[in-house]
């Protein structure tokens, strides 16, 4: 049975298009993103379409570009927030900046309860977040629910089936945001509920052999969960004898990491894998660099240069091959990979040259429409081991980006530890800002800026306060940490660092020693993600390094996870034994306003 139902949403920036797509999916319903200026040919096979959110006004000169004919298709449409001003500005209607701002909670009075609101309460909790609003509808539109701040908070043209919300139906804090979709998808759509990962597989299947072709698919394998399942299901559609997948061992691998990925390939039958070791070239490409970016595009292109001298190796003709990725949407969304979404940082498989062949059709990336947990669930049906399926996600870049670095060089930090350090002592918490920075992601924008440590015990739930508090109003500080071990440091002092072999190793037994105490403490589903961090801090004759464990459901967002005291202090008192750690740090921080990585 193939998927005969799709709704396309289109992207206007943020992660709204991403939360969209993510609850009609749970309707068991295929939903695919989109860029605004889409053309029709890719619009046509749609049941229904969706303009997202997005952080532009409908009238600003730098207002994201669409294909306004997609209204000539006569299908049926939601816009949601600057979804529903866009569609009310094109119609013929009037926006204009707003009197009150809506942010948070508000309560919809519905005032027709049939279509797109079938089945909702006289009165409903809905999220708002806008300056704009329609002031003035579309011919044809009627009001069926306001909010005291927004009249035309839910309008719809019944007769042409198009529908406009102020407010986001897709975020939890619309408790029946959910239904709303679902009568549009269901309801107004028609669309039947077909979406399932087996279907996914025969319809995915089908359009790798048609993009393929006659030629081959060379992947790069790093052994986790994506790439891994990518290798399946090319494996699944292909045949093992137009796959050749290779890993890369960049020196920047988990411990022994790089010996049991081969095994592992080895034994689920994956016959044609080969493993190099590009340590060396990988350490000489990174040398004395210390911006985040810089290290990511590096190693991103140093991988393609390994994959090119491994072609040649081999007498593989590069016009008989295309190149296989493991990229999934996340990772497209944080790389700016959509249009009018913000880059918070590059992914290795969006540097420049990937980018170049993808363009040219010369890259296939067969899971890169799905999330983590359809991922894993993808994993499971075609056969793939748990161990496997539900290994961490780590980083293509691997330790390089989990191993800060620095040029030595301070800056004053007196006036943000004066802000964050009488927040810190409303309970009864020293703070001290750090003198590095890491990438956050706040109003969907990247964010280069300090963390905050915190001196000091407190309950978790406390903890979460001052976190939330110190970045919340100290623009400065874009994450907060905790000190466990030892309980006080006489000095911390920025040095002059790079990915140097020695940092590494520190780092890999730090990471080694996390990873296997929460498989112990049988902790591997519970937690999502579990960097290790070394940061090039000198304190107690070493580095200071981080545990960053958090868990989630997509990676989109994220909470830092409340770990046990006890499993927390026999993490940090193994770590802090290690040459070259001198002390064991906790992030406290959720995403936003801090990303998962540290890079």
């Amino acid at each position: 049975m193939r998927i005969q139902n799709t709704i396309v949403v289109l992207d206007f920036g943020g992660q709204t298009a991403h939360l969209i797509a993510r609850r009609i999916r749970q309707l068991n319903v295929f939903s695919e993103i989109k860029r605004p200026d889409a053309s029709l040919k890719e619009l046509e096979k749609a049941k229904g379409i969706i303009l997202s959110g997005g952080p532009n006004s409908v009238y600003d000169s730098n207002a994201p570009k669409f294909n306004s004919k997609l209204f000539s298709l006569k299908k049926p449409i939601l816009g949601l927030c600057y979804g529903q001003q866009l569609m009310a500005q094109e119609l013929g209607g009037k926006v204009e900046k707003g009197k009150v701002r809506e942010y948070g909670l508000a309560k919809l009075e519905v005032k027709k309860s049939n279509g797109l609101l079938k089945g909702l309460g006289a009165k409903e909790t809905v999220w708002m977040s806008h300056g704009d609003k329609v002031s003035g509808l579309p011919k044809g539109f009627e009001v069926i629910g306001s909010t005291s701040d927004c009249e035309n908070a839910a309008v719809a043209d019944l007769s042409r089936k198009y529908f406009g919300l102020q407010f986001h139906p897709e975020v939890t804090h619309t408790p029946n945001g959910l239904k709303i979709l679902e009568n549009f998808v269901l309801g107004v759509c028609s669309c039947k509920q077909d979406w399932t990962i087996e279907n996914y597989i025969e319809q995915k299947c089908a359009e790798i052999k048609k993009q393929v072709g006659e030629k081959n698919v060379f992947l790069l394998a790093s052994g986790g969960v994506d790439s891994t399942v990518a290798l399946a299901l090319l494996h699944k559609a292909l045949g093992e004898e137009k796959i050749y997948a290779l890993h890369v061992d960049t020196g920047f691998m988990r411990k022994n990491e790089s010996s049991a990925v081969g095994k592992e390939l080895e034994g689920l039958g994956f016959g044609n894998f080969h493993v190099v070791n590009a340590e060396a070239e990988f350490f000489e490409a990174v040398k004395g660099v210390v911006e985040p970016e810089k290290k990511r595009k590096i190693i991103g292109e140093k991988f393609i240069e390994v994959q090119n001298a491994e072609l040649r190796k081999l007498k593989l003709n590069p016009d008989e091959w295309l190149l296989g990725q493991g990229t999934i949407y996340p990772d497209t969304i944080e790389t700016a990979g959509t249009k009018h979404a913000a880059r918070i940082k590059t992914h290795h498989n969006r540097v420049d040259s990937i980018k170049e062949l993808i363009e040219a059709g010369l890259v296939v990336e067969p899971i890169s429409q799905l999330y983590k947990d359809e991922v894993r669930e993808l994993g499971e049906e075609l056969g793939l081991p748990a161990e496997i399926v539900w290994r961490h996600p780590f980083p293509g870049p691997g330790l390089a980006i989990r191993c800060l670095c620095s040029d030595g060089k301070e800056e004053n930090l007196d006036s943000f530890n004066e802000k964050a350090g009488a927040i810190a002592k409303e309970f009864g918490l020293k703070a001290e800002v750090l003198p590095i920075k890491s990438v956050g992601v706040q109003g969907d924008e990247r964010t280069y800026a300090h963390p905050c440590m915190l001196i000091g015990e407190a309950s978790w739930e406390t903890l979460e306060k001052v976190s939330t508090k110190i970045t919340n109003e100290v623009r400065e500080i874009n994450r907060v940490v905790k000190l466990v071990n030892p309980p006080e440091l006489d000095s911390i002092e920025l040095i002059k660092a790079d990915l140097s072999r020695p940092r590494i190793s520190a780092l890999r037994e730090a990471d080694a020693i996390a990873m296997q105490k929460i498989q112990e403490h049988g902790l591997m589903k519970e937690i999502w993600q579990f960097p290790t961090v070394l940061l090039p801090l000198k304190t107690n004759g070493g580095e200071a390094a981080l545990l960053r464990p958090v868990e989630s459901l997509e990676a989109m967002t994220a909470r830092f996870y409340p770990m046990k005291a006890e499993i927390l202090e026999e993490i940090a008192s193994e770590i802090v034994k290690l040459d070259g750690i001198g002390a064991v740090l906790f992030d406290l921080t959720h995403k936003p306003p801090a990303t998962i990585e540290w890079e």
